[in-house]
């Protein structure tokens, strides 16, 4: 994926973990450079309070908005209009909304009609309207993890050959694998070269686009190429280009 030379990050205050703002701004400076920074919300309530001292920190931009009539979400309203006008300036490639709220899913399809690459940032409970409205979708419970996924890697080394069979029983009943291993195959089927193997990365970003919130930590691993790996009898895997920075795989189980 390209990096994006401007992005916009609108956070909703009231419904995006004060924990992971930092992890979050992380996760997305990977993207690309980050131009706006800016969390909405009542921070006059006490359940924002501790906002103040941590948006200071990361440089972000505190968008008051006052409860005009009690149970009225006037903190959407704002962060909509914002996006709106971004959009509007046509000054930024991507732009990212943090929240776990279904009603940012018409303002993701809009920006996305317009050709900005949209990025959502929320936790696992986001409705699944909301995630497949955005080119990627990201879950907070994942942010941060990075260390947790590689001590888990140590500590369980590749399968031996008599658990093979028993882990392809079990995967029959954890539906997410299989749909995992479904759309592998298909990336395989469609964009195979001539010597019949895939590009990894080509593989990940269609996935991406079927599932936007598709991340390797779901299934306990840091990359999809360690996915790849751990499944020996369905792929193999080797390396490409002069300095084998490149990976790709050929499916060997069609099943």
């Amino acid at each position: 994926m390209k990096e994006f030379e401007k992005m916009a990050v609108l956070i909703d205050a009231d419904n995006t973990q004060l924990q992971k703002l930092a992890d979050i701004l992380t996760e997305v400076s990977a993207y690309g450079r980050i131009i706006v920074k800016k969390a909405y919300g009542n921070f006059k309530k006490p359940a924002l309070a501790k906002w103040e001292n941590v948006i200071k920190e990361l440089a972000i931009k505190a968008v008051q908005q006052f409860d005009y009539v009690s149970g009225k979400n006037t903190t959407d309203i704002a962060m909509v209009i914002d996006a709106m006008d971004l959009l509007h300036l046509g000054l930024y490639d991507a732009i990212v909304l943090v929240s776990s709220d279904s009603d940012f899913t018409p303002l993701a399809v809009r920006l996305k009609e317009s050709g900005i690459f949209v990025i959502g940032v929320g936790e696992r409970k986001t409705p699944s309207a909301f995630c497949n409205a955005c080119d990627q979708f990201i879950y907070l419970e994942y942010l941060g993890e990075e260390g947790k996924v590689e001590k888990k890697k140590k500590k369980n080394p590749p399968r031996k050959e008599k658990e093979k069979e028993a882990k392809k029983e079990e995967e029959k009943e954890d539906p997410q694998m299989e749909e995992l291993h479904s759309l592998l195959h298909i990336a395989y089927e469609k964009y195979q070269d001539d010597d019949d193997f895939v590009n990894v990365s080509s593989a990940g970003n269609y996935i991406k686009r079927v599932r936007p919130e598709f991340n390797p930590y779901q299934y306990g691993y840091s990359k999809l190429s360690d996915i790849l790996r751990d499944y020996p009898e369905r792929y193999e895997v080797r390396k490409e280009g002069k300095d084998s920075s490149v990976l790709s795989y050929k499916c060997l189980d069609r099943s």
